[in-house]
């Protein structure tokens, strides 16, 4: 039987990530905070992003433009170039935000290296992901990196068929229960789920997963206690 192969989300499952997209939500409500509420302007950006995945995809990029869009709803198309520019700014500065590793991810790869061949799997701006690659200084770790447009069953299929690997020998590690585990159930592979303190709206799920081949850690540690 071939090795297995891991394959581990990025955000928020190698590196922070989604508490960089709070702190520029809040300056985004922070500049209407006389025409709505934060929590009215957080659920019109939602309704955006969602709308748009289909155009837009995942990432720094989309949120932007769906921001824009967000504004140009909340000033009835009368927002200005200024507004327009401020806006941006926040995106230029989600794009350069550092890449902070969580706790116990370094030695988990030092130890799993060799013995697996270990994938990223993970959605979002392509040249986005690849910096932050790049700028954690995991890449060595990783004998394939895939940026997918979404994960989905059928994303998913496709990503096994270029690795030549059956679902069954293949484990999916990452903190979203809705992209990184039940895709991956459905297709007959191993899901493992490491929460993270903070979901985004869009991938959380309200059911409990009953799944042999499920199991929920709370820290990336203990991937190696079961493998």
């Amino acid at each position: 039987m071939m090795k297995k192969i891991i394959a581990f989300d990025a955000d928020d499952t190698l590196w922070h990530n989604e508490p960089y997209f709070d702190e520029a939500q809040a300056r985004f409500c922070a500049l209407f905070q006389d025409l709505a509420s934060s929590q009215q302007i957080l659920g019109m950006i939602l309704n955006h992003q969602v709308k748009n995945l289909p155009l837009y995809g995942f990432g720094i990029k989309a949120f932007t433009l769906s921001m824009i869009e967000t504004a140009l709803e909340l000033t009835q198309n009368t927002i200005n170039g200024s507004g327009i520019e401020k806006i941006i700014a926040i995106g230029k500065d989600l794009i350069e935000k550092p890449v902070e590793l969580l706790p116990n991810v370094e030695e988990v790869l030092q130890k799993l290296h060799g013995k697996y061949k270990l994938v990223v799997a993970t959605k979002g701006d392509l040249k986005d992901q690849h910096r932050k690659l790049h700028d954690s200084k995991l890449g060595p770790f990783f004998h394939h990196i895939e940026v997918l447009s979404d994960k989905t069953e059928l994303d998913y299929t496709k990503m096994l068929g270029r690795l030549d690997c059956p679902a069954e020998n293949f484990v999916m590690i990452g903190n979203s229960l809705k992209s990184d585990v039940l895709p991956i159930l459905n297709i007959g592979g191993i899901g493992i789920h490491i929460p993270y303190h903070t979901t985004w709206e869009y991938e959380k799920i309200d059911f409990e997963i009953q799944h042999e081949n499920f199991t929920a850690l709370t820290d990336i540690k203990e991937v190696l206690d079961i493998l």
